[in-house]
């Protein structure tokens, strides 16, 4: 399977704990001896510090996003290091660019693309974009609930959704103040636009994602950490491999501009 990971910088960078990276560089290396795996890594806490320092100075939110995306990245070269002779050894800035590095046969990591995009988005167009078998989005949340489980205490966890009911729980929980959904909104139009398979599972165990992933991926049996996300398809289309293609049918989405207007939205909400 070619498969797209989301990895949060949450669980990843946690702390900058090496021991930690070293987990999920050892995680990895496993899942790929099955697999054809590409990463993006999230910025986490980090990214979360210095945006906040850069918006206490007077910067505006784009250039907030590219230090947010610089963050990203870093968090991508440490894992590249962790991973060591097993990863591709550039971090790809563009989808053609980590489709070519995918047929070096190793892991190809890499960080956030375009500002306004969050690396959830980033990982759901490279899915697309190589059309994967699989996005899977790690992170500290245990799947899709029907609300914010933080803030609504009678929240229903889903075993398996539709994309387009995905959709509609997360637009519903981004219009509540204070809540925060699983999936970010771009992101979930992407895997509802392009019939994507995935799955949101908490990934804090590294091990729990290569047995989630090499063990259950194929099947999409119901499990205890997290939630499948799965389409009907009318056609399978093969992987692009490294045909270099424009990587979205949607120009707005492709050059970010849809999801920069999305998140001004957000903002004049609050």
């Amino acid at each position: 399977m070619l498969i797209v990971l989301s990895l949060g910088g949450s669980i990843l960078a946690k702390n900058l704990d090496p021991d930690r990276f070293l987990k999920y560089a050892n995680a990895l290396r496993d899942i790929s001896k099955k697999h054809t795996l590409l990463v993006v890594t999230g910025g986490g806490e980090a990214a979360r510090d210095y945006i906040g320092a850069a918006r206490a100075m007077g910067a505006d939110e784009v250039t907030c996003d590219y230090i947010g995306i610089e963050i990203t990245r870093l968090n991508a070269r440490l894992l590249i290091s962790a991973l060591g002779p097993d990863a591709y050894p550039e971090i790809p800035s563009n989808y053609p660019e980590a489709s070519k590095a995918m047929t070096s046969g190793k892991v190809v990591v890499m960080g956030g693309v375009t500002p306004g995009q969050t690396t959830d988005a980033v990982a759901a167009i490279l899915a697309e974009y190589l059309r994967a078998d699989l996005l899977t989005i790690a992170t500290s949340i245990d799947g899709v609930y029907s609300s914010d489980p933080n803030c609504d205490p009678s929240a229903v966890k889903y075993e398996k959704i539709s994309p387009e009911k995905l959709i509609n729980i997360v637009m519903a929980i981004e219009m509540k103040a204070g809540s925060k959904s699983p999936v970010d909104p771009v992101a979930a139009k992407i895997i509802e636009r392009c019939k994507l398979d995935a799955l949101v599972m908490d990934a804090r165990n590294p091990d729990l994602l290569v047995e989630i992933i090499c063990g259950e991926a194929a099947k999409k049996s119901p499990i205890s950490c997290g939630t499948w996300i799965t389409a009907k398809k009318n056609q399978k289309l093969k992987h692009r491999g490294s045909d270099i293609h424009p990587y979205c049918r949607d120009p707005d989405w492709a050059d970010g501009s849809a999801s920069l207007q999305l998140l001004e939205r957000r903002r004049t909400r609050a």
